[in-house]
């Protein structure tokens, strides 16, 4: 019998990853998320909690393409439109 190890992601208990760095990522992409969450609703008090959570989820996600476009390079943005991303 073999023996696997697996890591579990502390934000997200479900997921598994079979790297201990990948499950590191996973969990610092939830707690920018979470963030901007926070963030979003502050921001605009309308938005649903929900709502606020898929976009600060899609932004965490994608947080090198978003990061190139408020650096002064807001053609990035059309990667995510055209679908090159990780969406």
């Amino acid at each position: 019998m073999a023996v696997e190890i697996v890591y579990r992601s502390s934000r997200d208990p479900e997921q598994l990853f079979m790297d201990k760095a990948e499950a590191d990522r996973h969990d610092k992409m939830l707690e920018l998320a979470e963030t901007l969450g926070d963030v979003l609703q502050q921001a605009v008090p309308e938005l649903s909690e929900k709502l606020a959570e898929e976009v600060s989820i899609y932004m965490a996600q994608n947080r090198e393409v978003f990061a190139k476009a408020f650096k002064s390079s807001p053609e990035a943005l059309a990667s995510l439109m055209s679908g090159d991303s990780a969406a």
